[in-house]
């Protein structure tokens, strides 16, 4: 039985590092695509990627703990498995602990030292001082540092004013005389330290959360839905090319007619031919964007891409509108644990808003207990929500900007990406991952990703020294709460996760941090509600007034990608010939006229 359990907490920890080796190729992927091919770094890269799969390693470790901690008890029985020894359980939970706080300390290494560093180093370059000789690596690397110290002694701050100042929850009163809350506020001053480090970093990564999480789990699924184009390329292509052509001669001839006046061309004319010129450069740009959509230019592979893509369309569609019906259900699901929390927790907000146990029936918590039945399929949903959260930051980023108040100060653009803005965007996912394990523990699905799918005999024991059996009793199993954890039996059988007790114990050491960081989930309620229901009946336009090249460009993709429904333009891309009239030339695109 030992050998049994050995296994299977092994095969958990290799589907986590093929999930990490797959986070490391998605992380590369994601780089490469965002950030702008003329101005590229090799260190911005290499941080970014690193940063980004670190995080993505941190977020799928939660399904982890989850199955490690499940695995150790009979969902049946309620008891735990013989391989499952105090010793063994204890081994586990250092394991998951250690790797807790690497991971953490990584992140917060890189978020406020590795990061800035990087984004000093690429701000201290000078082309033209390192081409004249004034400029070394060794001048390059000090103005880095310098700049660099005050976030090395932000840290050093964070963790002195954590290892010295009291904490909140050990104050009389402050808490329930349970062993639940004993425990976790049983640590010493280092843990205590990195307790109200990681507490801080969730509640600043959580003021960003209900911006760029809560706007863009809006607008994810609805991108999906609004993706089919309008107009195939192939067509936009060579209607183009007619137009420009058009253009073109209509400039000859002006140019023709007034060539031989001496007073040059009439104010009439040079207005027509100022505006045809305008013209000329949105068909041309028009028409580079209809060509890399086909792929010419190309190589092999890209050009099947595209195919792929094209083929794929429908089925994207499908799926924005089951993305949209989850992140519905993820909605109701967190505004059901919010009011019940608040309702119902044995300690308000001198813990953090701890419930006991859900009184009301939640959505997401059921499918997941539900689907703990048939292994492993409770583990996949979990890395599957955590990245729907993920991705939903991601696309929150690039929808909203990086700002200041209403200021904007980047903008994070499909291969347009400045790497200043990459580096910022990989510091605001790093705070937003923090923010979305404390979401997803403590709203979307708190009691199974406190306990997982760990039950316990809720009877009497025969003897002081022995656990009760409830093999002829099957009504009398009951699932792990924190309530019931201080129960003696549940106590010896039921064992939390590890990043249910780092929440946990940063929520009831700093009752603070977890009173803000509760109500901001009503906040993130609210933004995902209104983005829901504006993008639902309204297409975002461009300010004419702040319309840039780079702004003008967005608008023709918008040509390749607009909110129109049309399964013609999908196979006009997939058979790569444009629709024909019936005199033999191509059918001109509604949109494609000039602007």
């Amino acid at each position: 039985m030992a050998a049994a359990g050995y296994i299977q907490t092994s095969l958990i920890w290799v589907a986590y590092a093929v999930a990490v080796g797959l986070a490391l190729i998605a992380a590369a992927i994601t780089t490469f695509t965002w950030q702008t091919h003329r101005d590229r770094s090799a260190i911005v890269s290499a941080v970014t990627i690193i940063s980004i799969t670190a995080l993505l390693a941190t977020v799928f470790l939660l399904p982890v703990d989850i199955a490690l901690v499940s695995s150790t008890t009979s969902t049946a029985l309620g008891t735990k498995k013989d391989w499952a020894t105090p010793n063994r359980i204890h081994n586990i939970l250092l394991t998951l602990k250690i790797v807790y706080y690497s991971l953490y300390s990584f992140d917060a290494l890189l978020c406020l030292i590795v990061i800035p560093f990087s984004y000093f180093w690429y701000e201290e370059y000078d082309e033209v001082e390192e081409q004249e000789g004034h400029q070394t690596f060794g001048s390059r690397l000090w103005g880095a540092f310098k700049y660099t110290i005050a976030f090395i002694f932000l840290v050093v701050i964070i963790f002195l004013v954590g290892f010295f100042v009291p904490a909140a929850g050990n104050r009389d009163g402050k808490h329930l005389d349970l062993d639940f809350f004993k425990r976790l506020l049983d640590v010493n001053h280092g843990e205590k330290a990195l307790t109200f480090g990681l507490g801080l970093l969730i509640t600043l990564g959580t003021l960003l959360y209900v911006l760029y999480t809560g706007a863009g789990l809006a607008l994810l699924p609805i991108s999906f839905i609004k993706s089919a184009p309008a107009v195939s390329a192939p067509q936009l292509y060579e209607s183009t090319a007619s137009q420009l052509e058009q253009n073109r001669e209509r400039q000859r001839q002006l140019e023709l007619r007034n060539s031989g006046r001496p007073a040059g061309m009439p104010a009439k004319d040079r207005r027509e031919l100022d505006a045809l010129a305008r013209e000329e450069r949105t068909l041309v740009r028009r028409e580079r964007l209809a060509a890399e959509a086909q792929g010419q230019g190309k190589t092999f592979i890209v050009r099947i891409w595209t195919k792929i893509c094209a083929v794929f369309r429908p089925v994207k569609l499908i799926g924005g509108i089951l993305l949209v019906l989850l992140s519905l259900i993820v909605w109701v699901s967190m505004l059901i644990t919010g009011i019940d929390k608040a309702a119902n927790s044995v300690c308000k907000e001198h813990c953090g808003y701890i419930l006991a146990h859900i009184n009301v029936f939640q959505p997401i918590n059921w499918i997941f207990v539900k689907t703990a039945r048939a292994f492993p399929v409770d583990y996949v949903l979990m890395a599957l929500l955590i990245l729907l959260f993920f991705s939903s930051s991601i696309s929150g980023i690039a929808a909203v900007g990086i700002r200041f108040l209403w200021l904007r100060i980047f903008q994070i653009r499909k291969g347009r990406t400045a790497p200043q803005a990459l580096l910022m965007a990989t510091v605001m996912l790093a705070l937003i991952t923090l923010a979305i394990n404390y979401a997803i523990a403590m709203l979307v699905a708190p009691q199974y990703a406190s306990y997982g799918t760990q039950t316990f005999c809720d009877l009497p024991p025969q003897h002081a020294d022995e656990l009760p059996d409830c093999s002829k009793n099957p009504e009398a199993v009951k699932p792990c709460s924190e309530w019931v954890n201080s129960h003696s039996t549940a106590t010896r059988v039921c064992t939390p996760t590890m990043m249910s007790t780092f929440l946990n114990r940063v929520t009831l050491t700093w009752p603070v941090f977890g009173a803000i960081d509760f109500w901001a989930q009503f906040a993130f309620l609210g933004v995902f509600l209104i983005v829901f229901v504006t993008a639902l009946f309204r297409t975002p336009k461009l300010n004419v007034n702040e319309m840039d090249e780079d702004a003008e460009a967005d608008e023709e993709e918008g040509l390749l990608a607009s909110t129109g429904r049309r399964f013609g333009a999908t196979w006009q891309d997939i058979t790569g010939r444009p629709k024909r009239d019936t005199y033999g030339s191509a059918a001109t695109a509604s949109g494609s006229g000039s602007n």
